[in-house]
């Protein structure tokens, strides 16, 4: 596919997700600029990023450190990691990840901490699990709070909030809204964790609707990598 037609149709997705979002924030009377549109690249080429920043788009998500490595280096904007976090490889996201969304031991927390130039902040994002599957990530809501003081206590990163992947065995409304409750409880101890990651393609307006402050869009922006290869 050429460079044009990509970018006719990475606009024209990226305008009926924006149409949605709308749509979810003013049944739920929410203001559009309460949410974070993350555009998650993994599995396309850095070209589909520069194609939506230069539609206006800043926020880019990767769950691999290898593509988000080689990616934030082509590409200017705020990236996200939102993938699980392998040890040996705190070092590199450290470098190149403006936010992680997946944070849930101690031990990363203090490697990241550690890591992080103090005059760069890192973003960082407690994953909350509602069923401890194991292989997803996340920890018990009981757990966070310890987490959270941790995070709060250190000079190089910053907690921004909670993020979750409802189970796949649950009805996401269901989810999301339970979700949301362990976020309003956290507050309670970390008022200026004010931030929610929940959401993708399939249930992001259930997200918004739930409170979802970023929302993280891979297929209904860039499609199936199958049909790009």
């Amino acid at each position: 596919m050429s460079i044009v037609a990509r970018t006719q149709e990475l606009e024209a997705n990226l305008a009926l997700v924006e149409e949605r979002i709308i749509a979810a924030a003013v049944q739920a009377g929410r203001d559009r600029s309460e949410i974070t549109l993350i555009c998650v690249t993994k599995n396309f080429p850095a070209s589909d990023a520069n194609i939506l920043a230069a539609l206006g788009q800043r926020n880019f998500g990767e769950n691999r450190d290898r593509e988000g490595a080689e990616k934030s280096e082509l590409v200017k904007g705020t990236w996200h990691f939102q993938g699980q976090i392998q040890s040996n490889k705190i070092k590199s996201i450290a470098q190149w990840a403006d936010v992680v969304h997946s944070i849930d031991s101690q031990e990363q927390i203090e490697s990241f901490a550690w890591r992080r130039a103090k005059e760069r902040t890192l973003g960082v994002f407690l994953q909350l699990s509602l069923d401890g599957t194991e292989g997803r990530g996340g920890i018990a809501a009981k757990e966070l709070a310890g987490l959270g003081r941790l995070v709060a206590a250190s000079p190089t990163l910053e907690l921004l909030g909670l993020m979750c992947v409802p189970p796949v065995s649950r009805d996401p409304d269901g989810a999301m809204a339970e979700i949301a409750a362990v976020h309003k409880a956290f507050l309670t101890d970390f008022p200026s964790a004010t931030s929610l990651s929940m959401g993708m393609s399939n249930d992001f307006e259930s997200a918004i609707r739930h409170g979802a402050t970023h929302i993280r869009i891979g297929t209904s922006i860039l499609g199936s990598r199958s049909l790009h290869e």
